[in-house]
């Protein structure tokens, strides 16, 4: 016969094999979520290096135009498919998340059609090397964006080594089609192909899945995520727009080598970039899990994300001032010159962000929507500001500088506005997060 005591003494050890099950179950999802931004970060580099290799400054500097759009559509389809997803569908069962999925990813699809088209008049109306690349990347926009979604689909299910395998796929599929690329040496051609290797990559997530994504159903998705998607649309927007608008402005002020030269410094810290864009593919899940589970560790966790990407970054950053001129040349060849005098702002602007990202995800992960499109308006327009100030004032350095101020002022108010929401649920402790 047990006594009261050895009754009340197993439940705490089956509680301590419970939580080292789910740190385990944690660390590994994170573990593939790294390898994901990996080997993300590695293409991103590569297509950006290979190009700056094979085309010089100022055809980067046209390619770099075609990115940063692409940057803006990506955002546009995030806001409205995949972050609502992750938000309201991280670690539901596998029914629900399906029938998400079909509907997120149609929407997605919808999108890249949609805006593709644009660009595609647009680019042929446009005319020369900058109108070619835009008509080049509206062919390609929606097998961009599917393989984008495939990925925050099987985050939100916990699923990180496929979005790992996928993104395995397109590098692979990247490297012939490179080469071809190369030996036509047109922006157009690298367009094309980085755009091929995603298509490839967004048939192959179908097959990963079984889901058939639906375009069809969007207009049903878009009505039962509006609360959520419509601000996570000005949001992410904001961020990407804010960015074409210093990358246009800077070109105006400074010319289009200045662009390539800001480009050719953000690749230097490639690794850190890739993983700020892509964040909410392992942070956002994991904060609405750490938000279900344990609602007072939210706040650490997030000072954890944020404070070590700061410092990553820094890192990387301190290691690229000891990089010898040989070595930068290998990397981006005539590009590196002028890049090389702009690592320090950007390192910082890349810390400062960082830094912040960490209380977006608590943000999002709370789905306190308004406050986190507020802090994002600022931080836009602070962006912005700073950067094309910066390089009215000094050219493409003063730019830079500005670029780095505006962040890391961008990431105090993240910060605070976290503070204010944690703050908040403790005395209304009813969830904002909502899980159908």
């Amino acid at each position: 016969m047990t006594t009261g005591e050895e009754q009340t003494a197993a439940p705490p050890a089956g509680a301590a094999d419970g939580g080292r099950s789910a740190r385990r179950a944690l660390v590994g999802r994170l573990s593939w979520g790294l390898a994901d931004q990996a080997a993300s970060s590695v293409t991103n580099f590569v297509v950006g290096a290979y190009v700056a290799r094979s085309l010089g400054v100022t055809a980067f500097g046209v390619f770099s135009l075609a990115w940063v759009t692409y940057g803006v559509v990506l955002n546009v389809s995030r806001g409205l498919a995949t972050d609502p997803l992750v938000v309201r569908f991280s670690g539901v069962p596998q029914a629900s998340w399906r029938a998400a999925v079909e509907r997120s990813a149609g929407t997605a699809l919808g999108v890249g059609g949609a805006i593709g088209a644009a660009c595609l008049v647009a680019g042929l109306g446009l005319g020369g090397r900058v109108g070619t690349a835009f008509a080049c990347l509206g062919v390609m926009l929606p097998g961009l964006l599917l393989q984008d979604s495939w990925r925050f689909a099987f985050f939100a299910a916990g699923a990180g080594r496929k979005a790992f395998v996928n993104d395995v796929v397109s590098g692979v599929v990247l490297v012939p089609a490179m080469v071809v690329a190369a030996r036509v040496g047109s922006v157009a051609a690298f367009v094309l192909a980085w755009g091929a290797a995603a298509t490839v990559a967004a048939g192959y997530g179908c097959l990963q899945s079984g889901i058939r994504p639906r375009p069809g159903r969007a207009r049903g998705w878009l009505r039962e995520q509006r609360d959520l998607g419509y601000r996570y649309l000005v949001e992410n927007v904001s961020l990407s727009g804010a960015s074409q608008l210093r990358a246009y402005g800077l070109g105006a002020i400074a010319g289009v080598s200045a662009v390539g030269a800001v480009r050719g410094a953000e690749l230097l810290l490639g690794p850190f970039l890739a993983v700020l864009m892509g964040l909410s593919l392992v942070t956002v899940p994991e904060a609405a899990r750490v938000l279900r589970r344990a609602p007072h560790r939210l706040g650490s966790f997030c000072l954890g994300l944020g404070g070590g990407q700061a410092a990553a970054a820094l890192l990387w950053g301190g290691a690229l001032l000891l990089m010898p001129d040989r070595l930068g040349e290998l990397v981006l060849g005539d590009v590196w010159h002028s890049s090389a005098v702009l690592i320090v702002p950007v390192t910082l602007s890349v810390a400062g962000a960082g830094l912040g990202t960490g209380a977006a995800a608590g943000l999002r992960a709370l789905g306190a929507a308004r406050r986190s499109l507020r802090c994002q308006l600022f931080a836009s327009a602070c962006y912005v500001g700073g950067g094309l100030g910066g390089a009215a004032l000094a050219g493409t350095v003063g730019s830079a500088w500005g670029v780095a101020a505006a962040t890391v002022g961008g990431s105090a108010l993240w910060w605070r506005q976290l503070r204010s929401a944690l703050r908040e649920r403790h005395h209304n402790p009813v969830p904002e997060v909502r899980n159908p």
